[in-house]
This record gives structure tokens, C-alpha cells and sequence, in this order.
């Protein structure tokens, strides 16, 4: 099983057992409580439920504890808390005009854009093979989304907020609704030209806001703040000792940066530029969570992270802001800050590709381009999933899943701009057709060699490397798509 089950069983125990003020301080397990107060409250009430199903699950100190009833009941927690998502899924497809005519409603954008959400690869394989609710914590984004398109303003940002208080990761996104909601709630008209009328500022508007984020923060974080364990719960939140990369490194742009950084140590070693007997291990190759030190390139800080995340993401927050183009420039921007914080940031997790993939779907729908950059996008991140479900007997699922997804992607995509140019350029194709042959290598071909003994990580390193050139392409190729757009946009309005 995933070690993901001994995670939430850990915390199901240590909320269900434990008083509040020992939550974010017991250390019984590795798995300690990182996630915010709100998951930990979501935990408590999950638990409140499990002891009807094995109470032996709630024991701290049982460790690794597996049994039927309790896989089932976890299991069918995710399953339950799903409802939430295909709410939200709902709530998406309603604001989809669907000018798009149709002749079968398999070909309507509604349809399309339900099954690309609620049978998502990704989040299928994360959540109920892998085991996770990004499920349930996907649809309080997208339901947020909605809110926004629909114009009802406060209850998308009281939507988000709580999301921020379930899991901080949504943060990557945080700037993108900041601005969105500054510009089109705060600001209550513009000029002819699209820019702000100063004036029509509203400070009630404002204040509304930041009572929202306020309120939910103080309901989070209020117990802890009275406790005064406030910087004990942020340690656990922000564990920047962790190192760069996760153990699987995410496949983005410190991934390349490693790869060359072992690239090259390699070559000065067999130049005897470098001095082996100085060289750890290893060192960034071993698949453990641990802070390391590149060879040859500069090694890489928190701050420098931080500072190259920010940079990533200014000019889509500076076109969101100068043109905002309604829901549609929300979201392009909301998938630019997810994309450039996975590119960029400090020990991302290869699963948060999926906070770019879902929101793209919505706007897949809307424009041949932006299909385009979908398929590229989603083929690319869910193949990067795929070391995930490593066991033999999850292989065939796995590709059978990702096949069926993959076909429908293209297949409808296909269909309902078949009026327009092919989607993809013939290096797109046999870029993506390479993952073919990347696969059978890496599952089949390798077990099977020497090198299995003594470069366990290769497949990993592999692949990862092989997704950050097609994730790192399609981010590329969506920015240069949204500045075109806005460029265009403004010597039209000239």
C-alpha cells in the first residue's frame, strides 16, 4: 500500500486521541501533522466516523497498522468526499456559454469538459489508487472558480480562503485570485479602454475581503495563536530542511538543473576536473528527502526559489491586472501561477502538476491554442504520475487508465475544433510519442539489466527529466499564447 494510508491513519489517531495542543508536537510516527488546522479538524471528524469501523486504527502508537475495515473505511472516505468535486464539476460546466454548436451532446463543450475533470487521470491514480483527497480539496478550487465566473465574489473568496486553511499548496494560485478580485470586485467599473476608473474604488468592498480572510484565518489559527504555538504549526507547514526536491523529483526546471548539475560532475570526474574522493553519493540521486549540495552548479536556497517563482509569475499577474479579460484572463493567469510555482519552487511535489492540468481544462474547451497546450500539458504531467504506482500489479491498470484518458483528450479535443488547424505540430507528436518507448525502457527494458543493482534511480531520473522538457515547453507556450492574446487585444482596442 501507499505510505500515504499510514499518513492519514497517523493523523486520524493523533486528532481522534490527542488534544489540540499536542497536534502539531507528537512525533510518534515519521509522518508527523504538516497539513493546516483545517485538514487536522477534517481528520477529527473522519476519525469520530472510523472507530465504528476498526478503533485499532486510532491507536497512536500502532504504527504501520493495516487491516481491512480500515483500508475500506479510508477508501471510502475519498469516495464520499468526492461528491464535493462533482459538485464543483457541476458548477464549472454552467459557466461554459456553449455558443460551440453540437450535433451530439458527446461533442457539446459541457460534456467534454465534465469527463475531462471527473475522470481525470491524474487525480484518479492520486486519489483512489495512490490514496489522497485531492479530490474533495480540488472541488472546493473549482467550485471557488465558478463562484468568481458567476460574479458572486465573496463566496469564491470564502471558498479559497478555507481552501488555503485545508492545504497551503494553494497558495502557488493565491496572487491570481488576489489580483482577480482587486481588480474586477474591488474596482466596480472601468473605462471605455479597459483601464480602471479610479473613482468607482470601493472600500466597503475592500473591507468585506479582509474580513473574509480574516475570520477564516482566525477560526485556523486562532486555538494555536491562544496557545501560542503559532510558529510550531508554521515550522510544520514550511519544513524547508526537507532539501530542493521531493524524493521523486517533481519534472520541472530543478530537475533539469540537477540532471545537468550530475551531467556534469560526471564529465569532470572523467576529465579529472573534479575530486571524486570529495564528491558525496549520490547525493540528489538517492530518492531521499534530505537537504544536498549541487556539485558544480551554484546549490540552490529557499530564497533563490522564492525569488525566481515571484519573477515567473509577475507578468501574468501584470496582465490579469492591465487586462483583466473577464473569467478567461483569471483563468489563464490561475494556471500560470500553478505552472511557474511547480517549475520553480522549493521541494514541489510531482503531484501538484494537477493544480495546472484541472483549471486548464476549462479553458482546453474554449480555444484550438489552448486544447493544444492541454494535451501537451496533461499527457506530459500524468505520464510524470506514473512512478507512483510502481508495483507490478498496478501496471497494466496504470496504462490501461492512462490510455483511455489520453485517447478521449485527443480524440474530442479533436472533434470539436475540427474546423481548425491540427492541435499539435508534428514535434509536439513525436515528442508525446516518445513517452512510448520511455515506458517499456523504464518498466521493462532496466529491471531486466545489471544497472537495476547499481542505478536503482535511473528510471525515475528518466522520466522526470523527460516531463520537465515537455512541462517546461507547454508553460512556455501558454505564456507566449496569453501575452500574444493581450497584445493583440490592446491594438485592437487602438
Amino acid at each position: 500500500y501507499s505510505t500515504d494510508f499510514e499518513v492519514h491513519r497517523n493523523w486520524l489517531a493523533i486528532t481522534h486521541t490527542l488534544p489540540l495542543s499536542q497536534w502539531y508536537y507528537e512525533e510518534t510516527s515519521e509522518w508527523t501533522l504538516d497539513y493546516p488546522p483545517f485538514f487536522a479538524w477534517f481528520e477529527y471528524a473522519l476519525s469520530h466516523i472510523a472507530k465504528y469501523f476498526d478503533p485499532q486504527m486510532l491507536v497512536v502508537e500502532n504504527l504501520n497498522y493495516t487491516s481491512r475495515a480500515t483500508i475500506f473505511f479510508q477508501r471510502l472516505s475519498v469516495i464520499f468526499t468526492d461528491t464535493l468535486f462533482i459538485y464543483a464539476v457541476h458548477e464549472c460546466c454552467r459557466c461554459i456559454n456553449g455558443k460551440r454548436a453540437a450535433k451530439d451532446i458527446l461533442e457539446k463543450p459541457t460534456f467534454i469538459l465534465a469527463v475531462l475533470l471527473l475522470w481525470n487521470f491524474g487525480l484518479l491514480i492520486v486519489d483512489h489508487i495512490h490514496f489522497q483527497y485531492n479530490g474533495f480539496l480540488f472541488g472546493l478550487m473549482l467550485l471557488s472558480v465558478a463562484r468568481l465566473c458567476q460574479k458572486r465574489y465573496l463566496e469564491g473568496a470564502l471558498l479559497f480562503a478555507v481552501l488555503l486553511h485545508f492545504k497551503h499548496i494553494y497558495m502557488y494560485v493565491a496572487p491570481a485570485y488576489g489580483i482577480y478580485l482587486l481588480r474586477s470586485y474591488c474596482f466596480t467599473a472601468n473605462n471605455a479602454d479597459g483601464s480602471l476608473k479610479w473613482r468607482s474604488f470601493s472600500f466597503l468592498h475592500v473591507t468585506l475581503l479582509g474580513l473574509i480572510v480574516c475570520l477564516v484565518s482566525a477560526l485556523s489559527l486562532g486555538p494555536f495563536l491562544v496557545l501560542g504555538q503559532l510558529p510550531q504549526v508554521i515550522s510544520r507547514l514550511f519544513p524547508f530542511k526537507r532539501g530542493l526536491c521531493h524524493a521523486y523529483w517533481a519534472p520541472n526546471f530543478w530537475a533539469l538543473y540537477n540532471a545537468m548539475d550530475k551531467a556534469l560532475t560526471v564529465l569532470g570526474l572523467k576529465c579529472n576536473f573534479l575530486d571524486g574522493t570529495k564528491i558525496p553519493k549520490a547525493s540528489m540521486t538517492g530518492g531521499l528527502v534530505q537537504e544536498f549540495q549541487h556539485t558544480v552548479l551554484p546549490s540552490v536556497t529557499p530564497l533563490a526559489t522564492l525569488i525566481c517563482t515571484f519573477i515567473a509569475i509577475l507578468p501574468s499577474v501584470f496582465c490579469l491586472w492591465f487586462k483583466p479579460q473577464g473569467p478567461r484572463g483569471f483563468l489563464q493567469c490561475l494556471v500560470l501561477c500553478a505552472l511557474s510555482s511547480f517549475m520553480f519552487g522549493w521541494h514541489v511535489h510531482e503531484k501538484a502538476i494537477l493544480l495546472a492540468i484541472l483549471p486548464l481544462s476549462l479553458l482546453s474547451i474554449q480555444r484550438a491554442k489552448d486544447a493544444g497546450i492541454y494535451l501537451i500539458l496533461a499527457t506530459t504531467g500524468h505520464f510524470s504520475l506514473f512512478p507512483l504506482l510502481f508495483t507490478p500489479p498496478e501496471l497494466p491498470i496504470k496504462i490501461l487508465l492512462m490510455l483511455l484518458f489520453t485517447v478521449y483528450s485527443f480524440s474530442s479535443l479533436k472533434s470539436l475544433f475540427r474546423r481548425e488547424k491540427p492541435l499539435l505540430n508534428w514535434l509536439e507528436t513525436i515528442y508525446l510519442i516518445q513517452l512510448v518507448p520511455l515506458e517499456i525502457f523504464c518498466e521493462i527494458i532496466f529491471p531486466l539489466t545489471p544497472w537495476k543493482q547499481h542505478f536503482p534511480f535511473v528510471p525515475l531520473l528518466l522520466t522526470s527529466v523527460y516531463c520537465a522538457l515537455g512541462i517546461t515547453y507547454a508553460w512556455l507556450k501558454l505564456y507566449i499564447s496569453v501575452l500574444t492574446e493581450r497584445i493583440s487585444v490592446r491594438q485592437k482596442a487602438e
